[in-house]
């Protein structure tokens, strides 16, 4: 029990960190801190709050986040899931009712870890949150539609449809310098990528377009002229406005805020267990979560989470423990106490071209168009959950979206029971399976028989038991004669499984797979044909293919 309300750094500390671990964490904390010093900027200004918020709640947020959090490696701050949020909860309840709405928030997240709910996060199917992560993704590229160009309109309406409209009815007003200065910052990031992915894209790109833009004088927007007060420094932390009928105003808000953090910290703690072989303490995550929100609330902030691109970056440069983290904030810190002026030069649309990658990566396009080619109850939540999140409001989208899923997988249940007159014949494999399946197992293989669906429900123990074994084995074999279905969030962690094989050099062997997961796996590109998965008929013949 006190062991999973343990924060990682504890562990860490308590394990032994020494002079070595201390300077692998602080050059992935620096190149983590280069990578979100213009995201935290471009993240504030896109959520209708100004730059120094994106940066106050990336150095607040992000610190706790790494302080008190259950995993090892997880860089918070703000992300691009709050951005329609935050912006419709400024433009309802003012940037105070934002603050009421982000330590209310924060409340229920250290509420729910305390209550245990983090393992709750494996119940929400993939295609919702592959649909709504779209949406998202599409929002936050429409909004920056009028930086990108420079078209000079007052008001731009915050819902999808209207927005367009007030953008193509301003086609005359287009910019020419700042659609310059953005495309060329756009074509800067993805050259970068493609020749050097190591180089820091985005600061590369806002530093080049501040620079042409004083230099050649070039009349665009920038973040000094659309925020002249622009104040430098941590501001003094103060409580908001905690009457009654303002949390009663907000409180839709803030359970919004609160799932999307824990859904966003949950996978990215997911997602970085898959890359560094780590293990993080769900309900740990979701307190140091909350205690954040309720810190960057305190000091005027924006909602924080777990960044699935910030956290990628740091496992890639090294880090080792949340002390990378504690870095990564320790030096934005520096630069918002002693580098703000320099923040008046970035061009609007250079931020914009920042916002359209952010926008790209998390629109998960891959995965997306795997997900169409799933059956048709599939397909239906991930356009239904995609479209509601744009055109409607993303609380609906995802409430209609779980509740979709949940009776499409209800009825699948149904129809995989199969009634049969007479005594059930029984299976001299399944009678002793349980007691000889590890008797006749070689040398480096592992073994795991599912008994039962492999839903979205269940998807996620494949992986974490996977991952108790505390070795690398060099053949999997996963026994999938008693699963009679699969579903797209059950095919996930299969491909991830397969994903994390291939870097460790294992191979993955499915004995008895049915018909169903089968025509699952065939859509997914990992049949028989595609080669990247080994079919046994039975688990003896699993056996000899692994000894092979």
């Amino acid at each position: 029990m006190a062991e999973s309300f343990t924060p990682k750094l504890v562990t860490v500390l308590r394990e032994g960190y020494g002079f070595k671990d201390l300077r692998a964490d602080a050059v992935a904390g620096l190149t983590v801190a280069i990578v979100a010093l213009p995201l935290a900027m471009a993240l504030g200004i896109a959520s209708g709050a100004s730059p120094d918020r994106g940066l106050v709640t990336a150095v607040v947020a992000g610190f706790l986040i790494s302080a008190l959090g259950g995993s090892r490696v997880q860089i918070g701050g703000p992300t691009g899931a709050f951005v329609i949020v935050i912006f419709n909860v400024i433009a309802q309840h003012g940037y105070d009712g934002l603050i009421l709405a982000t330590m209310l928030a924060g409340a229920m997240l250290v509420v729910a870890g305390y209550a245990k709910l983090g393992k709750l996060i494996k119940f929400v199917p993939h295609p919702v949150v592959t649909g709504f992560t779209a949406g998202i993704a599409v929002i936050i590229a429409s909004t920056q539609v009028r930086d990108f160009f420079g078209l000079a309109i007052d008001y731009v309406p915050a819902e999808f449809v209207p927005q367009w409209a007030a953008y193509l009815g301003a086609l005359d007003l287009v910019s020419l310098p700042a659609l310059a200065i953005g495309a060329g910052s756009l074509a800067l990031i993805v050259g970068l990528r493609k020749v050097s992915p190591s180089l820091p894209g985005y600061l590369i790109a806002i530093v080049a377009a501040s620079l042409a833009v004083a230099v050649l004088g070039l009349p665009v927007d920038t973040i000094g002229s659309r925020f002249p007060d622009m104040p430098s420094g941590l501001p003094m932390p103060s409580l908001p406005d905690l009457s009654l009928a303002k949390i009663q105003a907000v409180l839709p808000s803030a359970f919004t805020i609160a799932f999307l953090a824990g859904i966003e910290a949950l996978l990215s703690a997911v997602v970085a267990d898959g890359m560094a072989g780590t293990r993080h303490r769900s309900n740990q995550e979701l307190v140091g979560q909350g205690v954040a929100n309720i810190a960057s609330s305190l000091f005027a902030g924006l909602p924080a989470t777990g960044a699935i691109a910030r956290t990628a970056t740091n496992i890639k440069a090294g880090g080792r423990s949340p002390m990378a983290g504690i870095f990564h904030a320790a030096f934005l810190l520096i630069f918002v106490l002693f580098a703000m002026d320099l923040m008046a030069y970035v061009p609007m649309a250079a931020l914009a071209a920042i916002l359209f990658m952010v926008a790209l990566g998390m629109s998960e396009y891959e995965r997306f168009i795997s997900l169409l080619r799933m059956p048709n109850g599939d397909r239906v939540v991930l356009l239904l959950t995609f479209l509601l999140t744009v055109f409607v409001d993303l609380t609906v989208a995802i409430g209609v979206g779980v509740t979709i899923a949940s009776l499409l997988f209800m009825m699948r249940m149904s129809e995989s029971v199969q009634i049969e007159a007479g005594a059930p014949a029984i299976d001299p494999e399944e009678e002793d399976e349980d007691r000889d399946q590890r008797d006749v197992l070689p040398e480096g293989v592992e073994v795991f028989r599912i008994n039962g669906p492999f839903f979205f429900g269940v998807a996620g123990e494949l992986l974490d038991t996977l991952r108790r074994v505390g070795r690398r084995p060099r053949a999997v074999i996963l026994r999938m004669r008693l699963v009679p279905f699969l579903d797209a969030s059950g095919l996930a962690a299969v491909e991830e499984l397969v994903k994390q094989a291939e870097m460790s050099g294992a191979r993955v062997i499915l004995s008895g797979v049915r018909p169903q997961p089968l025509d699952m796996l065939e859509r997914a590109g990992l049949g028989p044909r595609a080669g990247k998965i080994e079919y046994a008929a039975d688990y003896p013949a699993a056996i000899s293919l692994a000894e092979a």
